[in-house]
Parts: C-alpha cells; structure tokens; sequence
C-alpha cells in the first residue's frame, strides 16, 4: 500500500531531474526536442511527494513505444497513455516512487497546462503557501489513500491550473 507522504522542499530535486533527464536523452535522444521538470518538485519552496515528474517533448508520440524495454531497463514501468491521450507514461520504484515520465508530442496542450502551472507556482509565493497547506493537511487526512488525496485536491489545482495558463498565454 502506497503511503502518500508530503515532505519539504528539498533542494536535492532538480540535480534528480538532471540525473534522469540525462538517462531519457541517452534512451530516447533522437525524439526528443526538449525536457521539462514539473510538478511540485519543479517549484523551489513547495512541499512535495518526493517524485521526481519529467515531460519530455518529442517529435512524434508515436515511436515512443518502441523504447518500452529500453525504459524498462532502467527500472521503469510503462504505463502507455495512462488515461490521457497522446502522452506515454512511465513510472519508476514501484509502491516507493521516485520518478513519472510524462512523454507529449510537440504541440500538444498538455504540454503549455504543465509548464503554465509550474511557472505560475513558480511567480507567486502566496499559490505556493495555500497549494502546500492543502496538500500537507490531505496527506494527513489520507495517509494510505493516493485516491482520495488526489481527488480532495483537485478543486484547488484545477483553479490554480485555470489562472496559470490564462496568466501564460499572456505572457506569450
């Protein structure tokens, strides 16, 4: 049973993501265009499940299949579309997590909802302060249900997600 476990910032993340990031170019190298770090490791200050989440953005979603056994290789799981189409998804360490890789083809939206969130997060201190209390108070409430958790802070990202990518786009 996977415990769900918050913990503070820990500024060990992005070398982590390098570290990976490194691994997906010399596995996938030739699809890829660029790699992102997202999620709340990506956002200096922010209390995390200590997940390591890596967007790689390639030419062409579908040649990412072929890699499976290169990616199982190196300990992880694929997870194909994973209930979001166009993008593959892996995972790493099991019930103890370390790493999810979130594969999108160049031009999807996904793509420009994970890096407005993010950097959004990233602009204002105080989305940061209440997106951490609500997850540190859920993880609380949920220790042994990543369902619930989940779900319980759904609301709240989705209002963050939804001013992210308006603020985003007005930045392009």
């Amino acid at each position: 049973m996977r415990k769900v476990e918050v913990t503070p910032y820990n500024k060990n993340w992005p070398t982590m993501f390098e570290e990976e990031a490194n691994k997906l170019y010399n596995i996938i190298g030739p699809e890829i265009i660029k790699i992102h770090h997202i999620g709340s490791t990506s956002v200096k200050g922010l209390k995390a499940k200590p997940i390591i989440d890596i967007m790689p953005v390639v030419k062409r979603i579908s040649s990412i299949d072929k890699y499976n056994p290169a990616m199982i290789d190196i300990g992880y799981e694929p997870k194909g579309e994973n209930g979001v189409q166009e993008r593959r998804f892996f995972q790493k360490g099991g019930d103890e997590r370390t790493h999810h890789v979130h594969i999108y083809e160049a031009g999807s939206f996904d793509i420009e909802r994970h890096l407005a969130f993010r950097d959004y997060l990233r602009t204002y201190p105080d989305v940061i302060k209440t997106y951490a209390d609500l997850k540190d108070e859920l993880s609380k409430r949920f220790p042994y249900d990543v369902a619930s958790y989940t779900k319980e802070k759904g609301q709240l990202v989705s209002e963050i997600e939804s001013k992210a990518v308006v603020w985003y786009q007005n930045l392009k």
